[in-house]
């Protein structure tokens, strides 16, 4: 075996490049999949430590008059035999800038089984521990990862004091692997002391939470709202149609790079055909060539897995901060900047690797086992069997597209917003026919156009050429033909998303300036604003919790109990807001679902319409302070970015209804009035701080701002996914550039010129190219529809309209010419620069 084996791998020794070819294929392919995993795996793990920092697994208890809770509060609460804990919450500046979340605990009450809740319990065997937490100089618990931001080296963490950028001095420093990125966990009295040195509050009386063990607390006291664990999404869950949409474009990637590493074995294999008869000749059988072919591929395998898996942690470590902005901007979810990776993660890159390989190869080894002895020396026997594959690739193809048929029409009886995952194999389904069709369809064409064109000889010599090529090329193609199409679908989507987004903007920010007054000063604000002649309008908000409890249809009886936690939001209807807000679905018209929304109707968000299968005309149920209510749904509106089911209504029927605490302040100017001038009139007079008074431009730009961010990795991956179909069209050229030399020599012998010969290897591929092009305009249109229709109703609950850009689709066309082009450009060179001799002594050759 070691003998067969290293007879086999001498083939590379003369042929470097396709060795060079067959490892990058493995490499991109393996670096592309690891570096998403690596970022889904760091994430995933950042998600768990914000889960057990008691987030969500806990009842929360929040004043229902908007004020901030106080230390009288939690004392009264706790007199009254409630079992309440308290916590306190706030941000602190690193020295490099980093905003650092401080969170402030009592560990004696906080229930739960986190690191710090459960302080006392490790008292037994280490009785300081709990001492230094809660009394001086107290303890600084973080995550080592935040050490960077602090400036702290690992070795010289614990114990450590570090400065902050305003100059307070941390409490020693206690590592604790648990916590999330950027949180600082102590006392809830050394964190006081901090958040009001820095200026974060005004005094240690003020609390952020009370919180309590779930179904601690049989109802909320009088004049509190009680907010369930169970209503409060984890970030996770917020997060994994992100992922999956991560893991989906990565998985292409993967697909594209494996079709170079299937070029280049099927090159290999078919240029050792002497080299495996001369092997059967002396001995070999055919299971133990096959045998020594799979270990060569396991080789090679874990070579390439292994570059891929650390250029895929170094991928990961570029793209992780603005994925980190992104998650954080959209869902608030905490992310760490650093990688964590558990050691599965590198167990399974390697196994998706040799696994993709394994496929890649498995064409290749089952026809090498196939052959004849006789027939291993004969090319025409490969070619012939070229020719039945294409059969069997439409036969193929025809299996995959009636499977995307069966999968859109199983999709079209379910109700919006289910299924995600049959969604992508809808996509994939498409990707796999026109890709499977591809060859024989370009196979079908070339034939055509020879026989059009039969009388002209040159034009007729290179089609019959560029069919001898279609073995070699059709994996090229068909990786290209998917890199086109997923690069116009995800394109189209989310320039498609960017332009409705922004006009979702301009209709909702209709105010000039946007105010979050403290709720103290809210009344004296309005009247003020009210006696300004600049002022026209002013546009109050609200905003209050829910839990829906039951639907009824139009006209029919209730739906089973449901318990699904909603927001409430007021809105205030006027000559501002209410021509610009949109509405995606009405009972009436217009107008009528307005008139109905002022005397006390509901509008609801896409996403609880879709979830829960709600129309105009139905009612709901809801909790409220004073009871359950009946309310009339009169109009569907789109709530791009919004993860959670919200109710709207008018903020004086949300006041009067939820006893809901006035929130943010839109003011809307009159015709020329300053709002420069207003705003520094109206800080000074309420001595209120800046960062309280925001303009519509501002509002805007933060919001594009975070839209940019969000898509950022997408266009990242799909560059790269171009990169590596250009790659393995490259490797196809290069593969063949001697034996296509070997064929032009005919041609030159006759007279025609190598200037000539080269502008018809341009013309073959860069017209293949454009055919590939052109099949993927519509596939990716399709992919569009898919992405937008079905895909992004089912992860995020909204739908976008279908946006086709003429400009994304030239540029498809362009692109798929000019990666041609550039592919062919080497092989061209070189054949220019080769000698007329050196031609025909390749040919007698």
């Amino acid at each position: 075996m070691a003998t067969v084996l290293a007879t086999l791998l001498s083939h590379y020794r003369r042929h470097p490049g396709q060795l060079a070819m067959l490892l990058l294929g493995l490499w991109v392919a393996s670096a592309l999949w690891s570096g998403v995993q690596a970022i889904n795996a760091s994430a995933r793990d950042s998600y768990a430590r914000a889960e057990a920092l008691f987030s969500t697994g806990l009842d929360r208890l929040e004043r229902r008059d908007g004020e901030a809770l106080t230390r009288d509060d939690y004392l009264a609460l706790r007199r009254a035999g409630l079992p309440l804990s308290p916590l306190l919450e706030g941000e602190l500046e690193a020295p490099d800038g980093t905003r650092l979340t401080l969170i402030g605990i009592d560990p004696l009450t906080l229930p739960g089984d986190s690191e710090f809740a459960t302080a006392g319990s490790h008292s037994a065997s280490h009785p300081g521990e709990l001492t230094g937490f809660l009394s001086p100089p107290w303890q600084t618990q973080l995550a080592p990862d935040s050490l960077a931001a602090l400036g702290v080296a690992p070795r010289e963490a614990q114990g450590a004091t570090p400065l902050l950028a305003d100059g307070q001095r941390l409490p020693p420093l206690i590592l604790a692997p648990a916590l999330p990125p950027d949180t600082l966990v102590m006392d809830i009295a050394a964190a006081a002391a901090l958040l009001a040195g820095s200026g974060e509050i005004k005094s240690g009386e003020r609390l952020s939470r009370l919180v309590a063990a779930p179904g601690a607390l049989a109802e909320a006291p009088a004049g509190f709202a009680l907010t369930r664990a169970e209503a409060l999404v984890s970030p996770g869950q917020l997060t994994e149609s992100f992922h999956l949409n991560l893991t989906a474009l990565a998985l292409l990637a993967l697909i594209v790079g494996l079709f170079i590493v299937q070029a280049a074995l099927g090159l290999a294999l078919e240029q050792r055909l002497g080299v495996l008869r001369t092997l059967r000749a002396l001995g070999v059988s055919g299971r133990a060539l096959v045998a020594a072919l799979a270990l060569e591929l396991a080789l090679l395998g874990i070579i390439g897995a292994l570059a891929g898996i650390a250029s895929g942690v170094w991928l990961a470590r570029a793209l992780l901060p603005d994925v980190a902005a992104t998650l954080g901007s959209l869902y608030g979810a905490g992310v760490g900047a650093e990688l964590r990776l558990p050691w599965h993660y590198w167990v399974g890159g390697l196994a998706v690797t040799l696994g993709g390989l394994l496929l890649a190869g498995s064409g290749v080894l089952w026809r090498a086992s196939r052959l004849s002895v006789l027939g291993l020396g004969q090319a025409r026997a490969w070619r012939v069997g070229f020719r039945r594959q294409l059969g069997a690739m439409a036969i193929a193809g025809s299996g995959a597209a009636l499977a995307g048929l069966t999968l859109a029409a199983w999709l079209s009886l379910q109700p919006p917003g289910e299924g995600l995952v049959a969604g992508f194999a809808l996509v994939g389904a498409l990707l796999l026919a026109s890709a499977l069709w591809l060859p024989p369809l370009l196979g079908a064409a070339l034939a055509g156009l020879t026989h059009l064109l039969r009388h002209r000889p040159l034009a007729q010599w290179a089609l019959a050429d560029l069919q001898l090529q279609l073995p070699r090329l059709s994996l090229a193609m068909m990786a290209l033909l998917i890199a086109l199409s997923a690069n116009l679908g995800v394109s189209s989507m989310v320039g498609g998303f960017r332009l409705t987004f922004l006009e979702w903007l301009d209709q909702r920010l209709a105010a000039d300036l946007y105010l979050r007054p403290p709720a103290e000063q809210f009344e004296a604000i309005d009247a003020w604003l009210a006696g300004r002649p600049e002022v026209a309008e002013r546009l109050a908000t609200a905003r209050s919790d829910a839990q829906l409890l039951a639907i009824e249809p139009g006209g029919g009886d209730p739906d089973a109990p449901r318990q699904r936690p909603v927001s409430v939001y007021g809105i205030t209807p006027g000559d501002t807001l209410t021509p610009s807000w949109p509405l995606a679905a009405t009972l009436g018209d217009r107008e009528a679902a307005w008139e109905a929304f002022g005397r006390g109707d509901i509008f609801i968000n896409e996403q609880l319409a879709v979830a829960e299968g709600i129309a105009p005309g139905d009612r709901l149920r809801l909790t409220a302070p004073g009871g359950e209510l009946t309310l009339a749904v009169a109009a569907v509106y789109p709530d791009y970015g919004n993860p959670r089911g919200q109710v709207l209504m008018a903020t004086p029927h949300l006041a009067e209804r939820f006893a809901a605490p006035p929130g943010s302040l839109g003011i809307a100017l009159a015709p020329g009035a300053d709002a420069a001038a207003l705003s520094a009139r109206l800080l000074d007079e309420f001595d209120l701080p800046r960062d309280s008074l925001t303009d519509q431009g501002g509002v805007k730009r933060i919001a594009t701002g975070i839209f940019e961010r969000t898509f950022t990795i997408t266009r990242a991956l799909n560059a790269l996914t171009l990169g590596v179909a250009a790659l393995a069209l490259l490797a196809s050229l290069l593969a063949q550039a001697s034996e296509r030399r070997r064929r032009l020599a005919p041609l030159w012998a006759l007279g025609v010129p190598r200037t000539r010969l080269g502008r018809i290897q341009l013309a073959q591929l860069g017209g293949a190219a454009l055919a590939v092009g052109l099949a993927a305009v519509p596939l990716g249109i399709a992919i569009t529809w898919g992405l937008v229709a079905v895909i992004n109703v089912a992860a995020f609950g909204w739908r976008l309209p279908l946006h086709l850009f003429p400009g994304e689709i030239l540029l498809t066309l362009a692109t798929a010419v000019g990666v041609a082009l550039i592919a062919a450009a080497l092989p061209v060179l070189r054949l220019w620069r080769t000698p007329p001799r050196d031609l025909l002594a390749e040919e007698a050759a």
